[in-house]
Parts: C-alpha cells; sequence; structure tokens
C-alpha cells in the first residue's frame, strides 16, 4: 500500500513516488458480492491485451462480500495512475473499493532501538534478494545498530525521542517520509509509541512486530513473566499500528512450543525467532500487496 491513498492535506501525502512506467501491475478489490464482478474485471483487464498471471479471491459469506487479488502483465509499459482511472468506473458500478500498484519494490523505512535482531534479518533478505523492498534509511532513537545498517551500505539516522521533544521528532520524521519518498515504515523493535494523530496519518502504512504475551505479560522482562507461569507457547505478532497500542489489525502470528526446560533467556531467544519469522512475512506480503484491510482486520493473500 502506497502513500499515495494518503488525504492531500496530510503532510506525508507528498511522499508518494512519482509512478514510471511498468510492465506488471497488481490489483486489489472488495466490495459486495454480486453477480458479474470477476467477468467485469476479466473483460476490463483482457480488453486491453493485459494477461493475467495470478488470481486470487476471498468470498466472504458471512458478510456478503468479496475480496480479490489479480497480478497482471502487460507488455507495452503503462503507468498505474492510467490503469486505476481507466477502470474507475467498472469500480463505480459494483460500488468497489478497488486499487491498481505496479509491483516494483517498495519503499521501505525501518526503524528501531536497540535490539537488532529484527533488523538483521530483514536487511539479510532485502541483500539476498527475497524481500520486495528497497530500504533508503533506517532510523532510531539510539545509536547501538548504527554498525549494523552501515555495515550494509544502508544510511542510518539517529533520531532522540523524550517526552520534551516526541512532537518534533515526529514532524521530523514525516518530513524523511516525504524526502526519502517513503512507502511503508516497519517497526522493527522500536520501543517507542506513536502519537494518535501520526498512527492515523499512517494508518496501513506501518507494521510492528511484539512478543504475543500480550495482553498477559506487559512491562518490562515479559520472558521472565511467562517463565514464572509456566507457558508452553510462546510467540509473535505482525500488525498495522493504529491509535490502540498494539491492537492494531493482525497481518501474521508465529508461534512456538515450549516446556519447562526453556529457562528466560531460552524463551526469549524462541521468541525473536517468532518475531524475525511474523514479521518478515508481513513484510513482504504487504510489499506484494497481498494484504487488504478489513475493519479492525484483514484479509491476507498468501
Amino acid at each position: 500500500m502506497s502513500l499515495i491513498d494518503l488525504p492531500a492535506s496530510h503532510p506525508a501525502a507528498h511522499a508518494a513516488r512519482t509512478e514510471e512506467t511498468s510492465h506488471d501491475f497488481v490489483f486489489t478489490a472488495s466490495c459486495r458480492d454480486r453477480v458479474g464482478i470477476i467477468h467485469a474485471v476479466s473483460q476490463f483487464l483482457a480488453g486491453r491485451g493485459l494477461n493475467i498471471r495470478e488470481h486470487q479471491q476471498f468470498d466472504d459469506t458471512v458478510n456478503a462480500k468479496v475480496h480479490l487479488r489479480t497480478a497482471f502483465h502487460s507488455d507495452t509499459p503503462l503507468r498505474a495512475a492510467q490503469l486505476r482511472e481507466q477502470f474507475r468506473p467498472v469500480a463505480e458500478r459494483f460500488n468497489m473499493g478497488f486499487q491498481i500498484r505496479d509491483s516494483k519494490p517498495t519503499r521501505t523505512l525501518l526503524m528501531v532501538s536497540k535490539s537488532g535482531h529484527c533488523l538483521n534479518d530483514l536487511i539479510f533478505r532485502w541483500r539476498t534478494g527475497t524481500l520486495n523492498a528497497q530500504i533508503p534509511l533506517v532510523v532510531s532513537n539510539h545509536e547501538d545498530l548504527r554498525p549494523m545498517a552501515e555495515a550494509a551500505g544502508i544510511p542510518y539516522l539517529h533520531l532522540p525521542v523524550n517526552a520534551g521533544n516526541r512532537a518534533a521528532a515526529e514532524a521530523r520524521l514525516l518530513e524523511l517520509i516525504q524526502e526519502h519518498r517513503i512507502e511503508l515504515v516497519v517497526l522493527a523493535r522500536y520501543m517507542q509509541i506513536f502519537s494518535d494523530e501520526l498512527a492515523a496519518g499512517l494508518k496501513g502504512r506501518v507494521i510492528n512486530i511484539h512478543h504475543s504475551f500480550l495482553p498477559g505479560f506487559k512491562g518490562a522482562r515479559p520472558y521472565h513473566q511467562a517463565h514464572a507461569r509456566g507457558v508452553k507457547l510462546i510467540g509473535a505478532t505482525a500488525h498495522y499500528v493504529t491509535a490502540d497500542l498494539d491492537e492494531g489489525p493482525i497481518i501474521e502470528q508465529e508461534v512456538i512450543r515450549v516446556d519447562h526446560s526453556h529457562d528466560p533467556r531460552a524463551l526469549a531467544q524462541a521468541g525473536q525467532g517468532a518475531e524475525c519469522q511474523a514479521l518478515s512475512r508481513a513484510v513482504q506480503w504487504h510489499c506484494e500487496h497481498r494484504v487488504l484491510l478489513e475493519g479492525s482486520g484483514t484479509i491476507v493473500f498468501r
């Protein structure tokens, strides 16, 4: 999901990438289910010589809605904006919310604090070409992970945050989003809370990761708390950020079974692995436009 969907009045709206021509695109849509939707989409694509490479749909019989994701290819270079404008009459006929995006790597800002396991994992996947993202910048409220980012050739910006400068720090973050044309922000164990205004302004464009003990074991030393209670399952949750702390729409979760032989350190190590797995999958699916927001939840086309 790109920042092009932000209200024009929002400061980050101008961060949208200047659309270039492309050969590969992804169409996503949601609307009330009725006869003719798939035919209309297919007819639109076929009439323009666009070849469907992948199609998935979810028929939500509970809410009488249908959700679609269609990847397609053009032999000649096109702009997504042009296709969106041409498809608009079809969308209006079905009262359809839709988006057409190119398949180019998503410009992604990584934000971290002191724990580096998620940052290291995402950098590795990016460097090996398995993450459909560009990473122009890492931002942190600490200096600890600068060597890790710079060793990978990624600029690292130290942006301290405290009670006295929080508003100024968020304003600077929005400037960076605009300057680097950021489309996705990933909180890769970034231990600061966004203001309600920032979370709302970047709705559907910020992914967070945390251990799945919440809300059971809040605060410091959660793995020690879990060990004391004798937990048998640990895991991690990747979700979109909202004004409700750690309660945004869930994209992915990873679960690992443990037992009495796991001390707090072993639990934490297993938990870090779960965080890396859940976060990397969530980021990849977002960058491939496989995630549709639906109310307080998500539709994920894997």
